[in-house]
């Protein structure tokens, strides 16, 4: 520790140049970090849906849907004529319509009307169009030029588009409010106007080093990019702050200023490495899920720790010794109060509070296992916007008509017609479009132009499309894919395979649900883990555990009661990010309170406690329900929307918790926590009298 510190201290100018030339590299290298906005690529490639993608496209040269173009007031040849102007946009593979469905040369009036009236009503043509990965927003942009405003477009393909356009922009408007909201909470926190900068700056070095090293994962996902940069800063600025308040304590007894941040370095080492431990032990749960989001954040926000961890306790010792007059000549008075007494109003909601929320724990944790949950990309679009507006305009119209790509093993015409005749059967199936039955199971497939027998088979596979009146999600759409895999496989085993938005969505679900009971275990073992080795007491990580699950059981219980539906993301992450972020406020002050209890009884020690620990807990508190509150406000993605709304909640009840749950578990446990903790020296009034009194008589 002496030869770190004094290495800092001691070459100073040659830590922060080497810093800016790093940071300088990892800026360039941010123009270079590419950006996925597909959630589906994230799927396991075992799951069924991504198996069957990957078979359509090795063997089949049109994609399944993703966009439903509505384009009202057109006649037939006007719909002809939009088809081939659609499948002329750069990046659309496919268009479907009413033509490759039914024989033309018959009047309209004697096809089947249900089949026609999923493609046209009224003078209005529904096309299904397949647009690339990675091409949406180009396709997407072309499309609303070639149809105009009064016209409609929707679909899977569409929300990623959106996406991809907002995210960078939002990402900006988020941190362009933040900043100035953090800034005014250290000033409001500290005695210096900059101060705070010292803060920001080093936390913000680790930022453009986090995003700029991205380029060595070859890609992130939209949402890491906009949510990961306002997390970090969250959740690592309190390492900035020990460090700094260390610093500024030690240069009112030592003149040096070196000196004294070489002792305020090796001060807050142990507090910033926990901190930073527990943090990264918790965002490291994310890692273990099989649906790669998981992965890919987990992975960016423990860089984030790591690079916050080591800007803290290597750039800012150095940047600060170079510019600390800055702070000496911006010094004024202390703006808030103090909160000293703050344990006195508290203190009789300790034990109130506590029997509360044991009340209250087990409905919240049923509740939150019973959320209604969304799972896919239309779901996340702002009403607001555009696309929300098409999508309720094509719905009104044409109902929701999600098709789902059946394939099967080529060659049995038999088992293809009884296959078709299993799905007509099931419950909010439209229709089914396949060779069998568009062009009929007695014409040899050769007979037949090369263009209409691709539709329907490759080599090796036949491809059958469903099309349901169902929701892209939801029990309904999901019921559906569970049956539309139950007749396939009756008939061929596991060499059927379903696919589309709603079966995409379906495996979503599977998987994440099971990601959900591991990244929560790990995360809660990790955690426990750490706070074993920091308190080692057996009692101590229990509580400390038990106050911040019980106010992530309370947040998420909210939206079930409240009848809202949550993005599964959002609930998955806040898990992990409440957790990892918020327990570090009942670690000062459990730490706190363990350093006071050696010297008075429980009662005085958690007033004691409070008082000094209140506003550092606070103030940290403010940050990240900033940050939270922020990310809800500025984002018109529902995914990143409501996990700011889920962080701001989150961190508010977890504020509360510490300073109410927790002192009264301190309280009411307080003899488990003496005998099972190593070395606690609690103070007992009876045990300093007997002590004195045994002086007394031995002196006698």
């Amino acid at each position: 520790m002496d030869r770190y510190t004094a290495f800092i201290t001691g070459h100073h100018k040659f830590v922060v140049a080497a810093t800016a030339g790093i940071v300088l590299v990892c800026a360039a290298l941010v123009l270079f970090v590419r950006v996925n906005y597909d959630l589906a690529s994230y799927l396991p490639e075992a799951t069924e849906s991504s198996r069957a993608y990957t078979v359509i496209d090795e063997h089949f040269d049109e994609a399944v849907p993703n966009v439903r173009v509505m384009v009202r007031d057109v006649d037939i040849a006007g719909a002809l004529a939009y088809k081939e102007q659609l499948a002329a946009v750069e990046g659309v593979t496919d268009v479907l319509w009413l033509d490759d469905v039914v024989n033309m040369a018959i009047p309209l009036e004697m096809l089947n009307q249900d089949l026609v009236e999923q493609y046209y009503a009224g003078g209005t043509a529904l096309f299904e169009v397949a647009i690339a990965s990675g091409a949406e927003p180009i396709a997407v942009e072309a499309i609303y030029g070639l149809i105009g405003p009064d016209n409609h477009v929707t679909g899977q393909a569409v929300s990623t588009a959106e996406a991809e356009v907002v995210a960078g922009t939002e990402t900006a408007k988020a941190v362009m409010i933040l900043m100035p909201l953090v800034i005014l909470i250290l000033i409001l926190s500290t005695r210096s106007w900059a101060e705070p900068l010292f803060f920001l700056v080093a936390i913000g070095v680790s930022i453009v080093i986090n995003f700029g090293t991205s380029i060595l994962m070859g890609e992130i996902c939209f949402i890491t990019m906009t949510v990961s940069p306002i997390l970090q800063l969250a959740v690592s600025l309190d390492y900035a702050i020990f460090l700094m308040h260390a610093f500024q304590r030690f240069r009112e007894t030592e003149p040096d200023a070196a000196e004294a941040m070489r002792k305020a370095m090796k001060k807050s080492f142990v507090a910033i490495a926990a901190s930073a431990a527990t943090t990264f032990f918790g965002f490291a749960a994310l890692t273990f899920m099989r649906f790669g989001i998981g992965a890919d954040l987990g992975l960016s926000l423990l860089k984030g720790v790591a690079t916050s961890f080591l800007s803290v306790v290597i750039f800012l010792p150095a940047f600060t010794l170079l510019a600390y007059k800055l702070i000496d000549k911006t010094r004024h008075r202390r703006l808030v109060p103090t909160f000293k007494g703050i344990g006195r109003p508290l203190a009789p909601l300790r034990v109130p509070v506590f029997f509360l929320v044991i009340i209250l724990i087990v409905p919240c944790y049923l509740a939150q296992s019973h959320t209604t949950f969304t799972y896919g990309m239309e779901s996340s679009i702002g009403n607001a916007t555009r696309s929300a507006r098409d999508t309720a305009a094509v719905k009104e119209q044409f109902g929701h008509v999600i098709p789902s790509v059946v394939l099967v093993p080529r060659g049995d015409v038999a088992r293809e017609a009884e296959l078709v005749a299993g799905l007509e059967a099931l419950p909010d199936v439209s229709s089914v479009l396949s060779y069998t039955n568009a062009v009929g199971r007695e014409i040899p497939d050769g007979f037949l132009d090369q263009g209409v027998q691709n539709r329907f088979y490759s080599d090796e596979y036949a491809r059958i499309i469903v099309y349901a009146d169902t929701p892209p999600e939801g029990e309904r759409a999901f019921a559906l894919v569970e049956g539309i895999r139950n007749v396939t496989s009756s008939l061929y085993g596991e060499a059927g395979m379903t696919t589309g938005q709603t079966a995409t969505l379906y495996d979503m679900k599977l998987v994440i649900t099971e990601d959900n009971k591991v990244t929560n275990l790990l995360a809660i073992l990790s955690i426990f883990v750490v706070l074993l080795v920091v308190f080692r007491s057996a009692v101590l990580p229990l509580l400390l555990l038990a106050t911040i699950e019980s106010a992530i059981f309370i947040n998420l219980a909210i939206p079930y009661f409240t009848g809202e539906t949550l993005i599964f993301i959002g609930f998955l992450i806040i898990n992990t990010v409440q957790l990892g972020a918020t327990v570090d406020y009942a670690i000062l002050l459990t730490d706190t309170y363990r350093a006071h209890r050696r010297a008075m009884d429980a009662r005085a020690a958690l007033a004691k406690t409070l008082g000094e620990v209140f506003f550092s807990i606070l103030v940290s508190a403010s940050i990240m329900a900033s940050a939270g509150f922020v990310l809800f406000a500025t984002s018109t993605n529902n995914i990143v929307s409501i996990l700011g709304l889920l962080l701001f909640r989150g961190t508010l009840l977890s504020f509360l918790m510490v300073m109410t749950f927790l002192p009264g578990a301190l309280l009411l446990f307080d003899k488990p926590i003496g005998r099972f903790t190593h070395r606690a020296r609690f103070y007992r009034p009876q045990t300093r009298r007997r002590a004195s009194m045994g002086s007394v008589n031995g002196d006698v």
